[in-house]
């Protein structure tokens, strides 16, 4: 699943940092499986606004994308999220948002 796009173009928006930040990788984070939370980009330091949460284990992540949190409760609402149609480009039928999270 990913979001942070508050262009609802697919591209992403600026982040707080600006356009662009670089990444903050580290060898101790990997993509073990659901609820992993990263930043979603297009190559080596283009961070923007959007994210991603994974479903399951993703390896070949490891190394490419900054890893920044967990889901600690609500993985059952990241799983419905992540089975609502999507169309050929993978943007979703319906609209989904994230309307309240906590940070601990």
């Amino acid at each position: 699943s990913t979001g942070g796009d508050p262009t609802g173009t697919g591209k992403g928006g600026e982040s707080i940092y600006g356009k662009n930040f670089e990444d903050e990788i580290t060898t101790q984070l990997k993509h073990t499986g659901a609820g992993i939370i990263s930043m979603a980009n297009s190559g080596p330091g283009t961070n923007n606004s959007q994210f991603f949460i994974t479903c399951g284990p993703t390896p070949e992540l490891d190394g490419k994308h900054t890893i920044f949190g967990r889901i600690s409760s609500g993985m059952k609402v990241i799983q419905r999220m992540n089975l609502v149609q999507t169309d050929a480009s993978d943007r979703p039928l319906s609209e989904i948002k994230i309307v309240k999270a906590s940070v601990y």
